[in-house]
């Protein structure tokens, strides 16, 4: 869930036996002062690239999703647009390939620290650079949640989640509905109410919730449900997970969001390790 964007800079080096042409377009921009690279031949013997979502033979489960121009922004109709580019390229005269890409830093999946939706922590420093790594790494657990319903406190009393488990990823109508693949913002997303977030914080020991849209809180209660979970400063949401084709139980989970210094927001990489 976006509410004030943190610009992002990456910088990506190409791989020498990426195909080689002359074209100019807008991802491969001419540069000042340089003239394109007129090499007029391509490898056709490039090698292709292998995108997975499962990793050795089942054990690893890639459950962040891929970002793509297509994917969901919060209220918006176009999902996030065009957000990567090529500032510098090898094929107009560039010494290497160097991306730069701009997007909200609650984009596709990603992590809320405490600042989010407390301005004095915001300032004091509690920014993403400051969330427990130990949290955010180690057994957690996947759970289904009734597909009729937000998550209120009756819906988290009948998922039975025993006492000791820190962390805990709630699968839901949103991951059936495929919304998370769905360019246009959709408000009847599933997501916790004030009282299963205030019911989850009281009585369990979960520290890490996660949650397969763009935000925990459901749309009608979302600053209510927010404030709950991120008033102790103990409770970290991880938002946007692709949990589809991933069976409910026990499993490890890994998040690292990006180090950045003042965000209240990260993109997150998270896995899961049967």
């Amino acid at each position: 869930m976006a509410l004030t964007p943190f610009f992002l800079l990456f910088t990506v080096l190409s791989l020498p036996s990426l195909p080689i042409s002359a074209t100019v377009s807008d991802a491969y921009p001419s540069i000042p002062g340089t003239v394109p690279i007129d090499g007029g031949f391509t490898f056709t013997d490039a090698p292709k690239p292998i995108r997975r979502e499962v990793y050795g033979e089942g054990k690893i489960f890639d459950i962040s999703h891929r970002y793509t121009p297509e994917m969901p922004s919060w209220d918006s109709t176009e999902g996030i647009g065009r957000f990567l580019w090529l500032a510098a390229s090898m094929k107009n005269g560039s010494l290497a390939n160097n991306s730069e890409m701009k997007f909200p830093t609650h984009t596709g999946t990603h992590v809320d620290s405490p600042g989010h939706f407390y301005d004095e922590y915001l300032d004091a420093g509690f920014d993403v650079d400051s969330l427990d790594l130990q949290v955010l790494n180690g057994p957690a657990l996947l759970v289904d949640v009734p597909r009729d319903t937000n998550i209120t406190a009756q819906v988290m009393k009948s998922l039975h989640i025993p006492k000791g488990v820190r962390r805990v990823l709630f699968r839901t109508l949103n991951t059936d509905r495929r919304l998370m693949f769905k360019k246009e913002f959709d408000t009847s997303y599933v997501g916790f109410m004030k009282d299963g977030a205030q019911w989850l914080v009281d009585n369990t020991d979960i520290k890490l919730v996660g949650i397969d849209y763009l935000s925990a809180a459901a749309y009608e209660d979302l600053g209510p449900s927010h404030l709950v979970f991120l008033k102790d400063r103990e409770t970290i949401l991880v938002e946007g997970l692709k949990l589809d084709d991933v069976k409910a139980g026990l499993y490890s989970v890994h998040c690292l969001p990006l180090r950045l210094v003042g965000a209240e927001g990260s993109p997150i990489r998270c896995i899961l390790i049967d």
